[in-house]
């Protein structure tokens, strides 16, 4: 018996020498993972139920915060309404959007296909390109759409699109879309260049005539890792679309048209010094981003079977 014991002691070790070269390579990961994401996590749940200004003692408070957000703070129930309109529309219309194109695009050439696919990612990669809508949507004269719609006769003064609350959301949704669907597209053509033509052909033999078909029980089933990927992304990015309505619209906008919870939440933390309540606000906005990523993962599976 204890032969035995002292043989299975000897396979626990050996195992563990063996692991080791991977602990290693994965520790510097776990430690940045959990400096810069559990930890910082963590900090804002206690910091959320305290009242903390960054220059005196975090003092806690309770749920004080929480019941100023739901009960006190009207900005507050407007900026969410504005951020699940962005991730309602945005999110499936670019995660929509990106698949199709891609769809599309993959059935080019390698040279033209490259071409296509630096085309649609390179709004991703401009900085700075909010600076020509701006000057498209521009409220003067000298606006190209203004511009534009004079020549013909379709306005007789400039609109100033920028400062209209009817106008505001579909302008940022759009240019939500441009700028966000490049790293989609590219996780989608990834993930259609890896499904085997193989699969295809077998598809055939089993009575699989049409791309339709292809489409529902081969290429979707074969990708279902990069669509998910795609759809969190686009989730991402239509939840944290605060830079691009403040650039274009400024905070506050008009009527808090397109201010979102992000732009909220950077302006107590940063503006206002209200660490407790940009904290609590945090909170909220994780816990409505991990919810959407289950619901999506959920769909999506369902949509694989």
């Amino acid at each position: 018996m204890s032969t035995n014991t002292a043989k299975s002691k000897l396979r626990r070790r050996d195992a563990f020498f063996e692991q080791l070269p991977l602990i290693g390579m994965l520790a510097p990961f776990l430690i940045f993972f959990c400096l810069f994401t559990i930890i910082p996590i963590f900090s804002s749940i206690y910091l959320s139920f305290t009242s903390y200004d960054m220059l005196s003692t975090p003092k806690f408070i309770g749920i004080g915060n929480y019941e100023r957000m739901f009960v006190f703070d009207d900005v507050f129930g407007i900026v969410v309404k504005n951020t699940l309109v962005f991730a309602i529309i945005a999110g499936p219309i670019g995660f929509l959007l990106a698949f199709v194109l891609a769809w599309f695009v993959n059935e080019f050439s390698p040279a033209v296909r490259t071409v296509l696919s630096f085309m649609f990612y390179t709004p991703s990669l401009v900085g700075g390109g909010l600076f020509i809508w701006q000057v498209l949507f521009s409220g003067d004269a000298y606006g190209y759409l203004n511009s534009m719609l004079l020549s013909v006769g379709l306005i007789t003064e400039p609109i100033t699109w920028l400062k209209t609350p009817q106008y505001l959301m579909p302008i940022v949704i759009i240019v939500q879309l441009w700028q966000s669907m490049g790293v989609s597209f590219l996780a989608n053509i990834s993930g259609l260049q890896n499904v085997s033509r193989d699969m295809y052909e077998a598809g055939a033999i089993d009575g699989i005539r049409n791309r339709w078909q292809e489409l529902r029980y081969i290429t979707l089933p074969s990708m279902s890792t990069m669509l998910l990927f795609s759809a969190v992304m686009q989730i991402q990015s239509s939840f944290s679309v605060s830079a691009i309505a403040v650039t274009l619209a400024g905070y506050p906008s008009k009527s808090n048209a397109v201010d979102t919870i992000v732009s909220l939440m950077q302006d107590m933390a940063t503006v206002r010094y209200e660490l407790g309540y940009a904290s609590a606000i945090a909170v909220v906005l994780f816990i409505m981003m991990v919810t959407t990523r289950l619901l999506v993962g959920k769909i999506l599976s369902t949509v694989e079977k």
